[in-house]
């Protein structure tokens, strides 16, 4: 049976659809949730998000950080408790099959990935822990997820995921075309709390809630990737600026690494993600899958789309990376077309870093 969360009896609740089936979409007022939501109505932000449609999987024993850290593009083997740092799991051929947020409490490392996720990760992680002292579960029906863009001050004692984007974790790097200081991201906080789902209805309480579709806006407008929607079966990490907060380029060998090395020292990743502002004469938003199009030719996907509460109509987009940065793009909806303006999330000349003395790619100071 399909998940349903108990807040989706609050009044005005509508559900979501895609990858967050089971929680509201909205509660009526899309637009002042994510208001709400972004501290734009009072500061600090009241309102929260229902994420327990969200998997999660715990593994625990003493050799679970250093066995995490042998399959994962993470460095984990020293991670502190209560440090946040994201993970991927790779193919052989660098692409990514989970991306995980991760968090230890330090006896329990918690990983929370997307609905579809958790059963698997659970599965293959069990099937590679051979004689290591390591428990592996799939924890998913008794914890829910909470997520905020501001801490919440009565669950300082919960288990919290703070996401590090955009800021450049130790061993990563970043692919973006714009200044750190001026990446769009630091504008965005986001935890994401670890709740027994028995008592998630108390813990809201009559505290604000907001849609998913208000948390979706503040992260398409941050540029933050998320496993399945920007992510395809052919998807490499520095497609996404990924290199940044999920992969640690000086750790030891782990599945796909030589990918990951190869495209980021001597190569160019195939595609680059990309900021849509669209035309928002038509008061619709092109729906997720729609074809990007340059002078009537395909040239990418849209992955993400959301009606922001300042910016509009945006979306994000999956595009060769060869297509001129200058180039006014169109999203084509079976039709319905909207001219959108690209603002270059990963730079075009990303990648070959082996050599590079200039260019927009940096390593954190």
């Amino acid at each position: 049976m399909s998940y349903l969360s108990p807040l989706l009896n609050r009044s005005g609740a509508v559900a979501a659809g895609g990858l967050d089936a089971g929680v509201a979409a909205h509660y009526g007022d899309p637009n002042r949730e994510q208001r709400l939501l972004a501290g734009y109505l009072g500061k600090p932000p009241s309102a929260v998000v229902d994420l327990s449609h969200r998997g999660v999987v715990t593994v625990s024993g003493p050799d679970r950080l250093s066995w995490l850290n042998t399959l994962s593009s993470q460095e984990l083997k020293n991670l502190s408790p209560r440090v946040s740092t994201e993970l991927l799991i790779l193919t052989v051929q660098g692409r990514i099959e989970y991306d995980a947020r991760v968090v230890d409490d330090g006896e329990t490392t918690w990983l929370i990935v997307e609905t579809a996720e958790a059963a698997p990760l659970a599965q293959w992680l069990t099937s590679m822990k051979f004689m290591l002292r390591v428990e592996i579960t799939d924890v998913s029906p008794d914890w829910a997820v909470v997520g905020s863009v501001a801490e919440v001050p009565e669950w300082s004692d919960r288990t919290v995921w703070q996401d590090p984007w955009p800021h450049i974790s130790a061993g990563g790097y970043s692919y973006a075309a714009v200044p750190e200081t001026e990446h769009p991201g630091l504008e965005r906080s986001w935890f994401e709390y670890l709740i027994p789902a028995a008592e998630l209805v108390e813990a809201v309480g009559q505290r604000p809630l907001a849609g998913a579709w208000a948390a979706d806006a503040l992260r398409v407008a941050a540029w933050r990737p998320r496993r399945g929607a920007e992510t395809d079966e052919k998807t490499i990490p520095h497609e996404l600026d990924l290199i940044r907060t999920a992969v640690h380029l000086n750790k030891g060998c782990y599945k796909g690494q030589e990918t990951v090395a190869r495209v980021h020292n001597l190569g160019r990743p195939p595609r680059r993600l990309v900021f849509l502002q669209l035309d928002g004469s038509l008061h619709t938003l092109p729906a997720v899958g729609s074809e990007v199009l340059v002078d009537e030719r395909v040239v990418g996907t849209v992955t993400s789309s959301a009606q922001h509460y300042e910016m509009g109509p945006i979306a994000l987009a999956l595009i060769k990376r060869s297509v001129d940065p200058e180039a006014v793009l169109i999203v084509n909806d079976d039709g319905e077309q909207y001219p959108a303006n690209q603002e270059i999330i990963v730079a075009t000349d990303a990648g070959q870093v082996l050599g590079r003395q200039t260019g927009f790619l940096r390593a954190p100071r």
